[in-house]
C-alpha cells in the first residue's frame, strides 16, 4: 500500500487514501489545528491547564497544544495536571512516563491525588458501596482537575479526549436519558460561563482513537498502551464494544455520531439556554455545586459510614 501523495509506503489508509509516516504527522497535526481554530478552543489572552495522565491521549494534547502555540506566536502561560487515583500498578507508571515527557519539553507539571482529597479508588471500590469505581473516579476527578486548574488562575482547561470517547458520550446520554448534559458537552463544554467552573475544551475532538494511537507511535512518545483495570466493570466499556463492533462493520459510524450531534449541538444549547441549574457553592467544600452538597463529597460521606 503506497501513499497517494508521494508513493512512499504507507502506514495508515483513510477514507480520502493511504498516507505514509510524514504525510500522516502532517495530516493529523493540521486536523487538530483547524479544530483549536474553527471552535476557538483557544484565546490569545487564556492561561492554559492540560489534564494529563500520561496516556496516548493527554501526552498528544500536551504536545500538540504547545506546538500550536509556538507555531502562532502565542505566549499563553502553559501547565499540565495530573491526577493520581490511587490504582496499584497502573498510575504510577503512566506519571513516570508524564515526569519524563514534560522535562522533556519543559512543561510544569503539578500532580495531585485521591488519596490526599479523600482517599485512594483502590481503597473506595474496597468499599462496596453499590457504585462502580468508573463513577467514583469520575466524580472526584472532574473536582479535582476544576478545583487545582481554578487555584492556578486558569482560563481553559485542555483535556485528551478524542472522537471515540466522545462519541461513546453521546451514546451515554441518549441511552440514559440525560438532555439536560447533552448541551454541555462538545468541542468545549459549559452553556454558560461560571465563575466556579474552568471551561473545558477539546483539541482532539475530531481524531479517532486509532489515529492518535498511531501519532504516538510514529512520534516515538514513551507510552503505556494499557488500559485501566478498572475501565472494564464500566457502562461506558459496553458502550465502547457497540460503537467498536458498528465501526467494524459500518465504517464511519463513529464519525456519523459526531458530524449529528455537531448539527443538533446548537439546537440543544438554545433550547437549553437560561435552564441551566443553579450553582452554588458546596456547603461541606466549598466547590461547585448543584446541591447544597457536591457529589465529591457525597461520595465521601458514604465511604465514611
Amino acid at each position: 500500500m503506497e501513499c497517494y501523495k508521494c508513493q512512499l509506503k504507507a502506514v495508515i489508509k483513510l477514507q480520502h487514501g493511504a498516507l505514509c509516516k510524514s504525510h500522516f504527522i502532517n495530516y493529523f497535526e493540521e486536523k487538530v489545528f483547524k479544530t483549536i481554530s474553527k471552535f476557538k478552543l483557544i484565546n490569545r489572552d487564556d492561561n492554559l491547564c492540560i489534564a494529563t495522565s500520561g496516556g496516548k491521549d493527554s501526552l498528544t494534547v500536551l504536545y500538540l497544544t504547545k506546538k500550536y502555540l509556538q507555531r502562532n506566536k502565542l505566549n499563553n502561560t502553559l501547565t499540565a495536571l495530573a491526577v493520581d487515583e490511587g490504582i496499584a500498578n497502573y498510575r504510577e507508571k503512566t506519571l513516570d512516563d508524564l515526569k519524563e515527557f514534560c522535562q522533556t519539553h519543559s512543561v510544569p507539571l503539578k500532580i495531585v491525588s485521591f488519596e490526599k482529597a479523600f482517599m485512594t479508588l483502590d481503597e473506595a471500590q474496597k468499599k462496596q458501596i453499590g457504585k462502580k469505581p468508573c463513577n467514583i473516579c469520575g466524580v472526584w476527578r472532574r473536582y479535582l482537575l476544576n478545583k487545582h486548574a481554578k487555584e492556578s488562575k486558569s482560563t481553559k482547561l485542555v483535556t485528551g479526549h478524542n472522537l471515540d470517547d466522545e462519541a461513546q458520550v453521546i451514546l451515554m446520554n441518549i441511552f440514559k436519558a440525560n438532555t439536560k448534559l447533552a448541551g454541555r458537552i462538545g468541542p468545549s463544554s459549559g452553556i454558560e460561563e461560571h465563575d466556579l467552573f474552568v471551561q473545558r475544551v477539546k483539541p482532539l475532538y475530531l481524531c479517532p482513537e486509532k489515529e492518535v494511537r498511531l501519532y504516538t507511535l510514529l512520534k516515538g512518545f514513551k507510552v503505556q498502551y494499557t488500559e485501566c483495570p478498572y475501565s472494564q466493570e464500566g457502562y461506558r466499556h459496553y458502550i465502547q464494544e457497540l460503537l467498536n463492533s458498528l465501526e467494524n462493520k459500518y465504517r464511519g459510524s463513529k464519525q456519523g455520531v459526531i458530524n449529528s450531534f455537531l448539527e443538533l449541538l446548537p439546537l440543544i444549547k438554545e433550547k437549553e439556554q437560561g435552564r441551566v441549574e443553579k450553582i452554588q457553592e458546596c456547603n461541606e467544600c466549598g466547590e461547585a455545586a448543584n446541591q447544597p452538597t457536591c457529589n465529591a463529597c457525597k461520595l465521601m460521606i458514604i465511604l465514611k459510614k
